[in-house]
C-alpha cells in the first residue's frame, strides 16, 4: 500500500485535497464520505477528520463537509465512468476496485414486487475500506492445520473485526503455495463479497497463492457446487457461514473429499455450537479443527484450538 494507490481512488482534480490522508496509507483503514457530513477517516483504529485544506484534524468541528456533487463524481471515477458496467455490484451494496479496496454504498434502495433490492439510487454514502494484506498473519496457525502432511478441515471463529478473514486469506495463500508441513494443494475460493481475494475485473488483487481458483461475487451455496464440479479442488474456502444451506453444501464438498476452510462469527466455540446449523455441522463431523481467534490474546491471536469433538488441543 502506497500514497499513490490511495490518491488513485479520487478524480485527478481533487487529489491534492487527499494528499495528506494518502500519506498515511500504511495505517489508513477507512475513508467515509457522507453527503453534507464531515469527512471522516479511520487511521490506526482512531477516528479523525479532514479539514477544507486537506489537513488531518482531531476535531469534528474543523472538518470539511462532503459536497453531494463531488461525491457523485468520486463514485463515477471509481466506476471508471461507466456506472452501468458496475450495476450488479452496486445492487449488492459494494464495489471492489483495483488494489482490492472495497467501497461500501448506501442511498435509496429500489425494490421489486417481492421486496428484494434491484438497485440503489441517490447514493449519498461511501465507505472506502483500504485493503491491507497481511502476509504471514496465519503463521502461528499453520502447524495446527496439518496432520501427517494433510490439511485438515478448519473453522475459524471470532467476533466481527477479530481478524478471521485476514487469517483465512493467508491460510489459503500458504496451503496453496505449500508449507514446511505439506505440499501445495489446489484451493477453490467462493468469494461472495470479494473480501478474500479482492478481485477486480476477475483478477485477484490479493495474493491467494499459485494453486488457487476464485469464484467472485457468487452466493456461497451455488458457488461451492459450481467449484466442486468445475475445478476439482482439494480444499474449498468460504467466509462467514450463516445457515443450514451452507452446511449442506459443505457436507457435499466433504463427501467429495475436499478439505474445508471457513469462518463464522462468534466469541467462543460454545456460542457457535448453540446455533442449530452448527450442531448439524458437528454431528456430520465437517470440521476437524475449531480455532477461536481473539485480538486480545496477544501476538498469536489464538484463544483456543479444539478437535472435532470440541475437546481442547491448545488453550491460551
Amino acid at each position: 500500500m502506497c500514497e499513490e494507490e490511495v490518491l488513485r481512488l479520487f478524480p485527478e482534480k481533487i487529489r491534492g485535497k487527499w494528499k495528506e490522508v494518502a500519506g498515511q496509507a500504511e495505517k489508513l483503514q477507512e475513508i467515509r464520505l457522507r453527503a453534507g457530513k464531515p469527512l471522516t477517516i479511520l487511521v490506526d483504529e482512531k477516528e479523525r477528520f479532514v479539514d477544507p485544506g486537506g489537513r488531518i484534524v482531531d476535531r469534528q468541528e474543523a472538518a470539511a463537509r462532503q459536497e453531494s456533487a463531488e461525491l457523485e463524481e468520486i463514485l463515477k471515477h471509481l466506476c471508471q465512468y461507466s456506472i452501468y458496467a458496475f450495476a450488479d455490484e452496486i445492487r449488492q451494496g459494494f464495489l471492489t476496485v483495483q488494489g482490492g479496496h472495497r467501497i461500501g454504498l448506501a442511498g435509496q434502495a429500489l425494490l421489486d414486487g417481492e421486496n428484494r433490492i434491484v438497485n440503489l439510487k441517490y447514493i449519498r454514502y461511501l465507505n472506502i475500506r483500504i485493503a491491507h494484506q497481511v502476509k504471514g498473519a496465519a503463521d502461528p496457525l499453520i502447524p495446527l492445520l496439518y496432520e501427517r502432511g494433510r490439511v485438515v478441515s478448519t473453522l475459524l471463529i471470532s467476533p466481527p473485526g477479530g481478524g478471521k478473514t485476514t487469517m483465512l486469506r493467508d491460510i489459503i495463500r500458504q496451503i496453496s503455495n505449500g508449507t514446511a508441513y505439506g505440499r501445495g494443494i489446489n484451493v477453490s475460493v467462493v468469494d461472495e463479497r470479494s473480501e478474500i481475494a479482492g478481485s477486480f475485473l476477475g483478477i485477484a488483487q490479493n495474493d491467494v497463492g499459485t494453486r488457487t481458483d476464485v469464484l467472485d461475487g457468487c452466493p456461497k451455496v451455488e458457488g461451492m457446487m459450481r467449484l466442486i464440479r468445475a475445478m476439482s479442488p482439494q480444499a474449498l474456502a468460504v467466509d462467514e457461514l450463516g445457515g443450514i444451506e451452507d452446511m449442506q453444501a459443505l457436507r457435499m464438498a466433504n463427501g467429495c473429499g475436499c478439505r474445508l476452510l471457513a469462518t463464522i462469527h462468534g466469541s467462543s466455540l460454545e456460542e457457535v455450537l448453540r446455533k442449530s446449523y452448527m450442531r448439524y455441522a458437528a454431528e456430520e463431523g465437517l470440521f476437524e479443527r475449531y480455532i477461536v481467534l481473539d485480538r486480545t490474546a496477544g501476538a498469536r491471536g489464538i484463544e483456543g484450538v479444539y478437535d472435532r469433538e470440541g475437546k481442547p488441543c491448545l488453550r491460551r
